[in-house]
C-alpha cells in the first residue's frame, strides 16, 4: 500500500505545500539540487510520522519547521572550515580570569548570607540541584523557588560586590576585587 493510500492527508498537504517549501529552500541556498535534495529530506521526515501526521494542525508550518530545521542542519553539515598551519606556535597559557579567582571569597560572604540564602545557593548553583527539586524539599511551588533562588542570588551577588570590593569593567565583567581571607 503506498503513502497517498494510507494518508492522505500527508499526501493532500505535501502536494499543497511542495512547491513553496521548494522555492523557500531555494531561494535560502542559491543551490537548486541541493534544494530539491533537502526537500526530498523534508518529505521522508513526513512519511515517518506516518498517521501521526493527520493529527498536525498546521501542516503548513510543521513542514516549514521541519524544512528550516533540515536547511540548519545542511549548514551545520557544510559549515567551512579553515585548516590551521602546522607551524602555528603553541598558545601561551592565560592568566586565570578575575570572575574565576572571585571563588576565593566565596566561602566567606556565604557564610555572612543568612540560612535560606546559603541553602538555595548552596544546593542548587553549587551542588547541582534542580528548582524543581528544591521545590519539593521545601513543599512549595516551583515559581516560590525560582524566587527564593533568584533573590539570593542578587543578594550573593550584592555581597560579593560589597565584602570583596568587585569592579567591573565597561562590559560589566568582573574586572578585580580585593580578595579576602576565610
Amino acid at each position: 500500500m503506498s503513502a497517498a493510500e494510507q494518508w492522505p492527508c500527508l499526501m493532500r498537504a505535501w502536494h499543497a505545500h511542495e512547491r513553496e517549501l521548494l522555492g523557500w529552500l531555494a531561494y535560502r541556498l542559491d543551490d537548486p539540487a541541493t534544494a530539491r535534495d533537502l526537500l526530498q529530506d523534508v518529505f521522508i521526515k513526513a512519511l515517518r510520522m506516518g498517521g501521526r501526521f493527520c493529527d498536525v494542525a498546521n501542516a503548513r508550518a510543521w513542514l516549514f519547521e521541519v524544512a528550516r530545521n533540515t536547511l540548519t542542519d545542511h549548514w551545520r553539515k557544510h559549515r567551512p572550515t579553515d585548516v590551521l598551519d602546522d607551524t602555528l606556535p603553541d598558545a601561551e597559557p592565560e592568566e586565570p580570569a578575575a570572575v574565576d579567582s572571585l571563588a576565593s571569597c566565596l566561602p566567606r560572604v556565604l557564610a555572612e548570607l543568612s540560612e535560606a540564602d546559603r541553602d538555595a545557593i548552596t544546593r542548587c548553583d553549587l551542588n547541582g540541584m534542580s528548582q524543581e527539586d528544591y521545590a519539593r524539599l521545601l513543599g512549595i511551588t516551583l515559581p516560590g523557588a525560582k524566587s527564593r533562588i533568584q533573590r539570593a542570588r542578587r543578594r550573593l551577588k550584592a555581597q560579593l560586590m560589597t565584602s570583596c570590593q568587585v569592579s567591573l569593567d565597561a562590559q560589566g565583567s568582573v574586572c578585580c576585587f580585593i580578595p579576602r581571607s576565610p
